[in-house]
């Protein structure tokens, strides 16, 4: 009895496998079951090979019967491992009379209908491809602004609220702190000290005193500024008019929309603490997540179509980060949006999707066409002659959304693009050998 090789093995493994799931489909549920004799030989219900039984034991009685005929263990022994053939190569029969296994198969116009199998034409083309990316829409920090104290201070009124668009310079809120009115009563001291100086003249007042006086102003000055307050505030100290020491406004420092303002009035603010939020929502970032993996080049400028909700527009890779997110491990990438008409707002959730078109001409199929042979390697089926296919390896190249680069195959072949499982499960069915000899 011949041995079989590893590679053989593997194969009727790999049959088996596709068969078995072949049935599955076939029949919603075939009582077959495996189970051991008292000697540890597997056997397979009659369920599913009945008839195979029949035969082979209608084999096996014709041979004995040969066997009584001639009389002879040595004749026996010559019918039941068969004769060289006159050229002397050996039978393509096994002891029980099975054929060696065809890797290819022959289907009927009404099983290739049944199927819906589709077949085309492989040709090389440049394809146009879209590749996904969950995304979300940010605010560009660039471009945004964050109103704080720079001292410890008191709201004492608010002048805009939440979703409030506002223009640059108009006031957002009026603080208290007692460290501004010590600086706001510094500054109206120095200023007329500075004024007296300057017409007396440096001879007259001295040099001493001339610096004194400079230096004190520009004291005043910078510390009232390094609190947040403006030129305009400066020029009510200076003509001395009615202001209350201690009070002070901010004011916007850029065109945009209030998108927090978590504060009340009458709380105290700590220096730093963040009371209204600043963007400008004419230009937005939507930040899109990668797979870590994924070896794609984004140029800066890469165009990308982002959809949220029903509306749809274009934008523009303008960053990429060069770390992996330690939670979702995910890369990013930046990119640039215009929102003149304020469609689109921080915090909404996205769908990115890149475009390109590959740089030459490439052999491609749709996912559905690949199968795993029997030895693990990816395959297509190639219709040869019109409804005979033939399995042929493959390697894979780069994913072009629905479509797989693939190589080993030449163009004009004709591909199962669509049923293949089920070509495939006709040729485990064809090779497939139930007593596994």
């Amino acid at each position: 009895m011949r041995t079989k090789s590893i590679k053989e093995r593997n194969r009727e493994m790999w049959k088996l496998a596709v068969f078995g799931g072949a049935l599955l489909i076939s029949t919603y549920s075939l009582p077959a079951f495996a189970v051991e004799d008292e000697h540890g030989h597997g056997e397979v219900s009659a369920a599913v090979l009945a008839s195979g039984e029949e035969e082979h034991d209608k084999e096996k009685h014709s041979d004995h019967e040969g066997h009584d005929t001639h009389g002879s263990d040595a004749q026996h022994g010559h019918e039941e491992h068969g004769a060289d053939t006159h050229d002397g190569q050996k039978s393509e029969e096994d002891e029980h009379g099975h054929e060696e296994e065809s890797d290819s198969v022959s289907l009927n116009t009404e099983q290739m209908n049944l199927a819906d199998i589709t077949v085309e034409t492989l040709s090389a083309k440049n394809i146009d491809y879209l590749y996904y990316a969950p995304g979300e829409i940010l605010s560009n920090a660039y471009t945004s602004y964050r109103v704080s104290p720079r001292v410890a201070s008191v709201v004492l009124r608010r002048h805009v609220s939440l979703g409030d668009h506002v223009e640059q310079n108009q006031p957002l809120v009026t603080l208290f702190s007692e460290s501004v009115a010590q600086a706001q009563a510094s500054y109206r001291t120095a200023w007329p000290e500075w004024e007296r100086v300057q017409k007396l003249g440096r001879r007259a007042v001295g040099e001493q005193r001339y610096i004194s006086a400079k230096t004190s102003l520009e004291v005043a000055r910078a510390t009232l500024f390094s609190y947040g307050l403006s030129d305009d505030d400066l020029m009510l100290l200076k003509a001395q008019k009615s202001v209350a020491l201690g009070e002070y406004t901010l004011r916007a420092e850029i065109d945009g929309a209030v998108l927090s303002d978590d504060f009340e009035q009458g709380q105290r603010i700590e220096a730093g603490a963040a009371l209204i939020s600043l963007a400008n929502e004419k230009q937005l970032w939507v930040e899109a997540h990668l797979p870590a993996n994924l070896t794609l080049t984004l140029d800066e400028g890469t165009q990308a179509e982002v959809v949220a909700g029903d509306t749809h527009m274009m934008a523009s890779v303008t960053q990429e980060a060069h770390t992996i997110d330690p939670v979702t491990r995910t890369r990013t990438v930046r990119l640039l949006l215009n929102n003149p008409e304020h469609r689109l707002h921080p915090g909404q959730f996205a769908e990115v999707f890149f475009r390109f078109k590959t740089q030459k001409a490439v052999l491609a199929v749709p996912e559905t066409a690949l199968m795993r042979g029997a030895d693990g390697d990816w395959t297509v089926f190639v219709e040869d002659h019109p409804g005979e296919f033939e399995p042929v390896e493959v390697e894979l190249g780069r994913a072009l959304g629905p479509l797989r680069e693939i190589m080993g195959v030449e163009p004009g072949s004709r591909i199962v693009i669509q049923g293949a499982f089920f070509v495939a499960s006709q040729i485990a069915k064809g090779g497939f050998d139930p007593h596994n000899h």
